[in-house]
């Protein structure tokens, strides 16, 4: 048995706690080596032994959790969230099984009488239109929808389909299709997210909940807004179920410098829970918009203007935004999708000689591959992307798709990978993220490219920060669940049973169930945030 020095890493303001999780077997160990008891004190993994072992018995307390041989590990991060369009997004209509235009105007026509709305504006989210042939256009949603505005997202949220009640709401009137791309949707979207802060917040900490109810006990926040002053308001509110590393945009990154938060800084006042996070910039679009930047056109747009989609940010541009973060601690997520736009976005990060993540990194050229560990830029990768895009890269990147969602080379070149879901693109849910990683399919398909897919081990280190079982010292952040998933079937990772998610010593989450919730015996488990 070993036993760490007390130091506090509580996430709470409250008094010293201590918790005893008892009969729980560690993820990666052998069976043979059967459970162990785990001690936590004031935040921290104190100690682990053989279940059982009386050498814990001068520090057990009366907060005792059997566990009864489940399964633990490190808790789970999600490295790229859009926290408020996921809460937004949850409260939607879900055109994601539309597979054309008149069955998203089906779905639409059926939910108008939800309350799925803002004010009286209808909202729709998850239409994912690259594969159908036919062109948006307004008509056919106003024959269905009437007087009533209705607003519905893409999948990826870079472009919009607004009917004319809509366009003359949001001041568009005369718009000659409905369909907004990229700078022309923004105003739009940020319209729709007027809704008192308090609301707003309620939603946002119903969705850090669920988050913990799936072994979430963090996630890298890269809503475009003020991310620190929204996550202090928030946490001062007992939103606390999760840990946020809050990403700045250029226009914010000047005040987070003058306030000298460094990456990794805990946020003032913020129970150590929030912290500074990275600079995010784009370079390029999306892949279902077609606006992704890439070296070969896409086809059928050869003589278009963008037929090579959009370049967002000069490389001078990106070079000097990223050296005035370097300079002041701050790494730099960049946003990159097509291959040309990985290839800026790594030549930025060598020319400034900034550190942080390429985001997405979708296609790659094979020369790219290297340089990520080269210039240890870590790829921010989100698999459920490349289940969801499939059909899309097989027509728009035809050819190109042996290198499209590359984890399997990035992961062999030596790329430090960090797994997340982008939600709302997909949802925020690292068990959905490691299975699309393992799996390269949804469970009615054959893998797609599966020499890209990763190990179960890759994918849980790219969820867990590089090493997913906890060791004495550590800080408990912790997931409880009931399948080993080492050892389960991939199909079954999707779904995985979580038990209940700790965070510093704090539980964030039980189990729901009766039976469950009644062996933790004397424990301060708990079904808020706290």
């Amino acid at each position: 048995m070993t036993v760490h020095p007390r130091r506090s890493a509580r996430a709470d303001e409250g008094e010293a706690t201590s918790h005893l999780l008892r009969n729980v077997r560690l993820v990666g160990v052998p069976a043979a080596a059967g459970p162990v008891d785990v001690l936590v004190i004031d935040g921290l993994v104190a100690a682990i032994s053989d279940a059982g072992d009386d050498g814990l018995g001068s520090l057990r307390t009366a907060e005792t959790t059997e566990l009864e041989g489940r399964y633990l590990l490190r808790g789970l991060w999600d490295h790229h969230v859009h926290f408020k369009q996921w809460a937004l997004t949850r409260r939607r209509i879900d055109l994601s099984p539309a597979g054309s235009v008149s069955e998203t105007i089906d779905i639409v026509a059926r939910d108008l009488g939800t309350p799925k709305r803002r004010d009286d504006v209808v909202v729709g989210f998850g239409f994912r239109d690259a594969t159908w042939g036919e062109p948006l256009r307004k008509e056919p949603l106003d024959a269905a929808t009437g007087d009533v505005p209705v607003v519905l997202l893409s999948g990826d949220l870079h472009c919009g389909w607004l009917n004319s009640a809509a366009l003359d709401r949001f001041g568009l009137d005369g718009h000659p299709t409905g369909l907004l791309r990229e700078h022309d949707l923004y105003p739009v979207v940020r319209a729709l997210e007027e809704i008192p802060e308090s609301e707003l917040d309620a939603w946002v900490g119903e969705a850090a909940l669920a988050a913990a109810g799936r072994g979430v006990v963090g996630a890298v926040e890269l809503e475009q807004a003020d991310n620190i002053a929204d996550w202090t308001r928030r946490n001062a509110a007992g939103i606390r179920a999760v840990r946020v590393d809050c990403g700045v945009y250029p226009d914010h990154v000047e005040a987070a410098i003058q306030r000298r938060l460094r990456t990794s800084d805990p946020v003032p006042g913020t129970c150590g829970l929030v912290r500074m996070g990275p600079l995010k910039v784009f370079t390029d679009g999306s892949l279902n918009t077609r606006t992704a930047f890439c070296y070969d056109p896409y086809p059928g747009l050869e003589h278009d203007r963008d037929s090579h989609g959009m370049q967002v940010t000069s490389l001078q541009e990106l070079v000097r935004l990223m050296r005035i973060a370097a300079d002041h601690g701050i790494t730099s997520a960049i946003h990159a999708i097509g291959d040309h736009a990985n290839a800026l976005a790594l030549d930025a990060f060598e020319q400034s000689g900034a550190r942080g993540s390429v985001e997405h990194a979708q296609l790659l050229s094979p020369a790219d591959l290297r340089r990520f560990a080269e210039l240890r830029v870590a790829a921010s990768v989100q698999p459920h992307h490349a289940v969801q895009d499939r059909d899309v890269a097989d027509l728009h990147w035809k050819g190109r798709t042996d290198r499209a969602f590359p984890f399997g080379q990035l992961h062999a070149a030596g790329a430090t990978l960090l797994l997340g879901s982008d939600a709302p693109v997909a949802p925020l849910d690292p068990w959905n993220t490691i299975a699309a990683a393992v799996t390269r399919t949804s469970a009615d398909r054959e893998p797609w490219h599966p020499e890209q897919n990763l190990s179960v081990v890759a994918a849980l280190e790219a969820s867990t920060w590089g090493r997913f079982q906890p060791q004495v010292g550590d800080t408990a952040d912790l997931a409880v669940i009931d399948l080993d998933p080492l050892s389960c079937p991939p199909t079954a990772l999707r779904s995985m049973p979580v038990h209940a998610t700790m965070l510093a010593g704090r539980w964030t989450w039980p189990a729901a169930s009766p039976v469950n919730a009644g062996s933790m015996t004397g424990s301060s488990v708990g079904a808020g945030p706290g």
